[in-house]
């Protein structure tokens, strides 16, 4: 076996997943709490953090192609990728305390700290994770270890989603009592601390086995030329960004749909990790499931029952609690099944890349799909905003009809739609099992592209 295609170890493939565990403090956090945060804590309205969730994306427009071509060309003792978890672990924790800390300013210079630390926030995330996410890229080329490693990758991810969600709010009770900005302060202090010592880890136990040529002069116009020619990356970006408005927006008001359409503010805690315990028994199905039957075929009928289910949910009578919660762990579990097979996809069309241009851009490419998952991040976070504000939400107060409908069309039938998007994008992604052989085997014989794939549409 090559040094390339190796078996890897348990212990590496736990201490990559450590990475995203990482990741997934800041990344859960965000996701969960931090519209709630700014709104009922912080006192920003839901417009303005709508607006400012989407204009920190322009941000990402230069940030993200720029730290995925400076990892391409980095060199060092540890490789391309790793050295930047030891680099950056602490600055990234750094600024994720500030971006919860609470200074009692005025309305307008409290949006101007919330803007900058946001900012910063997400340039951290984009410094450090596009790296991570691209070493996951060159531990190995076995396709099935791939597989594996990505169901490391967020089955970990999801037991720290899974923490986060069911101690966030009690550390916040615990280490601010009623003072809820202090005490989401601490707790992030607290967060912080954790993710640098697993980010240690993962850059630990982890080796970089994949070589590309080196490359020193940066170009980001022409990798992203090359990018761009990769068509089976731009199939599997439309879907990202689909999906990831799906998840996000759906996440991004959890906590109002359970404080005001449910009326259960006291199972918010409960409702929230609900769905990251379905979240992580997904991924645990994600390697088995994939071993048996098309990955893409998985994925894409996944992605419609999950659609279905959030129709479902919108007629749902709000007094029945327990179903709210059975309809919340399964569309958390399915969620999260489908995810390393993103992430998968994602690495499969770095070979295609580079059997299709002639040059391996993991990390530009991993820059490229990151960018888009932030994109659909933010334009969720946006619209979510701007949804809760159009329909009369005040943060804090009891909540006319009109904002009770706008909250649960933003948890159901919004979310819905995009996944039957996704559904419809999936049939154009054509890298199956035969076809990435059919890609490696190309690469491996450095042979020139001699005819377009023929698509397997199932």
């Amino acid at each position: 076996m090559s040094e390339q295609q190796v078996k890897l170890s348990v212990t590496e493939k736990i201490g990559y997943g450590m990475g995203d565990a990482a990741s997934n403090i800041i990344f859960q956090t965000v996701m969960t709490f931090l519209a709630f945060f700014y709104t009922d804590i912080f006192g920003i309205s839901a417009a303005a953090v709508g607006t400012l969730f989407l204009s920190v994306r322009l941000l990402d427009a230069i940030t993200d192609p720029l730290m995925g071509s400076l990892a391409d060309r980095t060199e060092t003792r540890w490789g391309k990728y790793r050295p930047y978890l030891l680099w950056l672990c602490v600055p990234y924790a750094l600024i994720c305390i500030l971006t919860f800390t609470t200074p009692d300013w005025g309305d307008n210079a409290k949006l101007i700290y919330a803007f900058v630390t946001y900012s910063l926030l997400m340039i951290m995330y984009t410094a450090i994770n596009i790296p991570y996410c691209a070493l996951g890229g060159v531990l190995t080329s076995d396709p099935q270890e791939r597989v594996s490693i990505q169901s490391y990758r967020f089955a970990l991810a999801s037991l720290a989603g899974i923490f986060i969600t069911a101690c966030t709010l009690p550390l916040v009770d615990y280490f601010g009592g009623d003072n809820k900005a202090l005490g989401y302060q601490l707790t992030m202090i607290f967060m912080s601390i954790i993710g640098i010592a697993l980010f240690l880890m993962c850059f630990a136990t982890t080796k970089e086995r994949i070589a590309s040529p080196k490359r020193e002069k940066v170009s980001i116009k022409r990798d992203l030329k090359l990018l761009l020619k990769n068509d089976q990356w731009v199939i599997v970006a439309i879907i990202t960004f689909t999906v990831m408005f799906a998840v996000i927006i759906r996440a991004t008001v959890s906590l109002y749909y359970v404080n005001y359409v449910l009326e259960q503010p006291s199972l918010a805690t409960a409702f929230v990790t609900t769905g990251m315990i379905g979240m992580f028994l997904g991924t645990l199905f994600a390697k088995p499931i994939t071993d048996k039957f098309c990955k893409v075929k998985v994925y894409r009928y996944t992605i419609l029952l999950i659609a279905s289910l959030c129709f479902c949910l919108y007629f749902l009578n709000p007094s029945f609690i327990i179903l709210a919660f059975v309809f919340q762990f399964v569309i958390g579990f399915l969620q999260q099944m489908t995810t390393p097979i993103i992430w998968v996809m994602m690495t499969d069309t770095v070979d295609y890349g580079e059997w299709k241009t002639g040059e391996r851009l993991t990390a530009f490419t991993f820059s490229g799909s990151l960018f888009i998952l932030k994109l659909g991040m933010s334009v969720a976070g946006a619209i979510a905003g701007w949804i809760l504000a159009f329909y009369g939400y005040q943060g804090g107060e009891n909540q006319t009809e009109s904002a009770l409908e706008g909250i649960n069309l933003l948890f159901t039938i919004i979310p819905a739609v995009a996944s039957l998007f996704a559904f419809y994008l999936v049939r154009h992604y054509r890298l199956n099992k035969s076809e990435l052989a059919k890609v490696q085997t190309k690469i491996s014989t450095e042979s020139e592209p001699e005819q377009k794939l023929q698509p397997e549409l199932g």
